[in-house]
């Protein structure tokens, strides 16, 4: 057994430098990391770009559009004419060509401001674009920085676990000696190495669980999954969110609450848009064109001419059937439900709020209680070995406050974890992450 735990004691020191070789990576750096590399991050600058490049005059309908044409062609027949008098005229191979070059403008100068309205609507869209990729990277930013913390939760549940298996191994060490000098039983080192195995079947496990934290965060961080690193051992939570404050973040930040004023703003600048069809649209229109024609069996065996159209163009919608109407009414309507989406959304983001802010402060609370329950854990632990070296307690009772201590660490641990959970939340509804986080 000895020889068993000396190998132990051995792997433990192998993974401790281990851990001392790997890259040391801060919460600041994994958070600029994912700013770089996030595929989500990218897709929604790039949906940026593409927004970008629609909200333009021309895609509004403001520019004139222009066309320029070229056909060349010509064909081969075998012709017989009869005139009225005389003999058949025959002709074999009869080549004709025809060669049309043009160009021909028109320009729309007036629809009823529909193309003012379809110019706001783009840049509106533009707008909303922006929107989402600033909430694309609030979601990566606040996911990372859970990630984080989870591997800083998992690292000192890992260490708390290699405490208690120290604890173990002390225990055993010491039901061995008292055998040895006839004060105590097998049954007593049995139970203790028993106790010693369950010890290093949990550290292996959470020492899975802090590996498996590992590869989600180099996941989301776009680079090796089995990169090896280091993570700070502090969960540090900011205590000092005030509510009110953050409701007010919420409401001028929240990318939901923005994103619905924007759907809201188009929804109206649609219905403009739809108006403007009971006014009259005026084109203006011009062209230039040059023919030449050949025909052995015309009239005209060859035929040029060149020049240039222009001609001015208004339409009026008088009656399509009632569409016109039925697409006002249906515009209106999408107003209303705009709106109702609007105050729906702020009603979530306030209840999401209000419910993420309880429990921030309960799981304040309850860091508090669990940090006393560490410390009294710990006393407890303290004087219950003390008395098992001098032989006073059974066995069982120092398993007793081990466990006490150890679970008292993990639901402080825990209790840490979710707090910062809280905190990352309440700042995420509220817009206001950032790198200090």
């Amino acid at each position: 057994m000895i020889k068993k735990i000396n190998l132990f004691i051995l792997l433990l020191s192998i993974f401790s430098f281990a851990l001392k070789a790997q890259e040391k990576l801060t919460l600041q750096d994994a958070i600029t990391i994912a700013m770089q590399n996030n595929y989500d991050i990218k897709i929604s600058q790039n949906e940026v770009k593409i927004a970008k490049n629609n909200a333009n005059i021309g895609n509004a309908g403001m520019l004139p559009n222009l066309t320029a044409t070229y056909s060349n062609g010509g064909s081969v027949q075998n012709t017989r004419q009869t005139p009225a008098t005389g003999p058949d005229r025959v002709i074999t191979g009869a080549k004709s060509t025809n060669n049309d070059l043009g160009a021909d403008l028109n320009w729309t100068v007036f629809d009823g401001f529909s193309m003012f309205a379809n110019y706001d609507r783009l840049k509106e869209l533009q707008k909303q674009g922006e929107l989402n990729a600033r909430l694309a990277i609030l979601t990566t930013i606040a996911d990372v920085i859970s990630a984080y913390y989870d591997v800083v939760r998992q690292q000192k549940l890992v260490v708390a676990a290699d405490s208690a298996i120290d604890i173990s191994v002390f225990r055993e060490k010491i039901a061995k000696t008292k055998l040895q000098l006839g004060r105590g039983s097998k049954l007593d080192v049995l139970t203790a190495q028993v106790d010693y195995n369950t010890d290093t079947s949990s550290y292996l496990q959470q020492k899975n669980n802090l590996q498996v934290a590992k590869v989600r965060l180099n996941q989301l961080l776009v680079r090796n999954v089995n990169l090896t690193f280091s993570v700070d051992n502090d969960i540090n939570i900011d205590q000092a969110l005030v509510y009110s404050q953050l409701a007010e973040l919420a409401e001028k930040q929240n990318p939901n609450v923005q994103n619905a004023f924007i759907n809201q703003r188009v929804a109206s600048l649609n219905l403009k848009s739809i108006k403007g069809a009971r006014y009259p649209a005026v084109s203006l229109n011009s062209g230039y064109s040059r023919t030449n024609s050949t025909s052995p069996t015309g009239f005209n065996q060859k035929f040029a001419a060149n020049g240039f159209t222009y001609g001015l163009t208004a339409s009026l919608n008088i009656f399509n059937g009632f569409l016109q109407r039925q697409q006002e009414r249906n515009a209106k309507i999408d107003i209303e439900n705009s709106s109702l989406n609007l105050e729906k959304t702020k009603l979530d983001v306030s209840s999401q709020l209000l419910t993420a802010f309880q429990n921030y402060s309960t799981f304040l609370d309850l860091v508090k209680l669990e940090q006393r329950n560490v410390d009294i854990a710990k006393e407890n632990l303290d004087i219950t070995l003390a008395k098992y070296r001098l032989g006073s307690i059974a066995p069982i009772e120092l398993r007793e406050a081990q466990r006490n201590s150890i679970n008292a660490q993990n639901r402080f641990i825990e209790m840490q974890f979710q707090a910062k959970l809280a905190e990352i939340t309440l700042k995420e509804i509220s817009g206001n992450i950032n790198l200090s986080n």
